[in-house]
């Protein structure tokens, strides 16, 4: 099926000048969390723990690795058979192709800012493909509760305003259906730990768990699950790839420690999973 119209496009989507308040909860008590030559400016609200980039550069997400594609579609087999699935931020189309290994009777559909969308439609690993964030004008009027599921993997990080494409994502889900989220843990050991040399200190928003739980409380969603998860990446990210010996042993050793990790205060990565009010 043909991609949808073209939408306004949005590789200058992180503009503008310095906030003087937090954009998840409007305080002015910010404090410098972080300065350095990868974090530019990543500012924390002192009232709600939001932490941001101050002011936001353009930036694309980077998409996780295949094996943790796989890993996070094994987790979500429990879903009860969805006829239709979105997936937000969904680049090249790697996770619905992960998906299907475990709902081959899904037809999933990929929404994307870039024009990696229309590359996996082009290659079958998603049946519609549309551009644009879930805020961008149309989408939603176009995409109105049409979906069983709709998938926000590392995309909340990575957008202007996280807390409307939140609900914007509500709007093309069908009542009863599941929202399923990964964020990075901004309480995550390692963010201590590497400092500027963290990845997600590079992302436009760092969302706490508690404020995600709290906003879909507020949106009258039931949280099903949250589980704290680790996606190896860490220790990878921490050396430019010129340096390969230690990039490549840095790569092993965070495939060897994950099993470990997913079980202590490193853990990189928090799952949601909730269900909006409603049924089929």
């Amino acid at each position: 099926m043909p991609s949808s119209p073209s939408a306004p496009q949005v590789s200058d989507r992180f503009p503008g000048p310095r906030r003087a308040d937090c954009p998840w909860c409007g305080s002015a008590r910010l404090r410098t969390r972080l300065r350095g030559p990868r974090a530019l400016a990543l500012d924390e609200c002192g009232a709600c723990a939001h932490a941001f980039q101050n002011p936001m550069p353009p930036a694309d997400a980077p998409a996780p690795s295949p094996r943790s594609h796989r890993a996070t579609a094994r987790a979500l087999a429990g879903l009860a058979d969805p006829e239709s699935w979105l997936d937000v931020g969904t680049g090249h189309g790697h996770f619905p192709e992960a998906a299907r290994e475990f709902f081959p009777y899904t037809s999933f559909d990929g929404l994307d800012p870039t024009a990696r969308v229309e590359r996996a439609l082009a290659e079958g690993r998603v049946e519609e493909a549309h551009r644009g964030l879930l805020t961008t004008p149309g989408v939603t009027d176009r995409l109105r509760a049409r979906y069983d599921v709709v998938s926000l993997l590392h995309h909340l990080a990575h957008v202007p305003d996280p807390r409307a494409e939140l609900r914007a994502a509500l709007t093309v889900l069908r009542p009863g259906g599941h929202l399923v989220i990964e964020s990075p843990a901004p309480d995550s050991a390692y963010a201590g730990l590497l400092g500027p040399h963290w990845l997600p200190h590079r992302h436009a928003h760092l969302l706490p768990l508690p404020n995600l739980e709290a906003e879909l409380s507020a949106l009258a969603c039931t949280v099903t699950t949250t589980t704290r998860i680790h996606q190896p990446q860490d220790l990878t990210t921490t050396f430019p790839r010129p340096l390969r010996a230690p990039l490549t042993a840095a790569t092993a050793l965070d495939h060897l420690l994950a099993p470990l990790t997913r079980r202590t205060r490193f853990a990189n990565t928090y799952r949601v999973v909730a269900r909006k009010p409603g049924r089929f």
